[in-house]
């Protein structure tokens, strides 16, 4: 018996009991778990920043005003002239100049090539400070933010949310979700961090503030 059916056979045992005409609907699953560790006094986005921060990524602040600036700003830093520019993003934002958005499709080699990609992102997490991508519009496919050694993520500050639980309520479980925390990096026997082994070794995230009112 290989271990795909051994496991499958457990399954089926553990089901014997359970009515053929159940759906899984039928049988509420409790939720009075705790939903965020955010404390009362934290600031989300402020939260959010400082753990994306911890993961030895770049966080700017910035209004959506001042977005292309803040844009050019962190491919200067970095020196990347060619990105990948997916479906859907924002091109109003982009600041003028020099700058080489290659859009999609690009397969492998083309996205290898490039210096970088620039992308959205669907939902933030401030206590953990990870942000999700689920292929939607100005995200692009996965791809899209695994090849290129630099990531530059732009999320809005209202886009972020406060744990996991609240997360998932906004996301789309039948899309495919990909969870960043910082920049690809792992440790191998003797705890030496590696970068760049399965993703982006540099991760840049800019989150847009909402706009100050106007004082009267």
């Amino acid at each position: 018996m290989s271990s795909r059916d051994a496991v499958l056979a457990r399954i089926r045992a553990a089901l014997a009991d359970v009515p053929s005409e159940e759906l899984p609907s039928d049988v509420p699953v409790p939720r009075d778990y705790r939903r965020s560790h955010l404390e009362p006094s934290q600031d989300l986005t402020e939260l959010f920043a400082e753990r994306v921060a911890d993961y030895r990524a770049t966080v700017t602040r910035t209004d959506l005003t001042g977005l292309p600036e803040a844009i050019a700003a962190a491919l200067t830093a970095r020196g990347a002239a060619r990105l990948a520019l997916p479906s859907g993003f924002p091109v109003e934002v982009l600041p003028p100049g020099d700058w080489e958005w290659h859009p999609e499709p690009l397969d492998v080699p083309a996205l290898d090539a490039l210096d970088g990609a620039i992308t959205l992102a669907a939902v933030g997490i401030a206590v953990t400070g990870t942000i999700v991508l689920d292929t939607g519009p100005g995200q692009g496919r996965r791809a899209l933010t695994l090849v290129p050694d630099y990531h530059l993520c732009v999320i809005h500050a209202e886009q972020i949310a406060e744990d996991v639980p609240e997360a998932l309520e906004r996301l789309d479980p039948a899309l495919p979700l990909t969870f960043i925390s910082g920049p690809s990096a792992t440790s191998d026997i003797e705890l030496d961090r590696v970068e760049g082994v399965h993703g982006p070794r540099t991760l840049h995230v800019i989150v847009v503030d909402p706009a100050q009112p106007e004082q009267p």
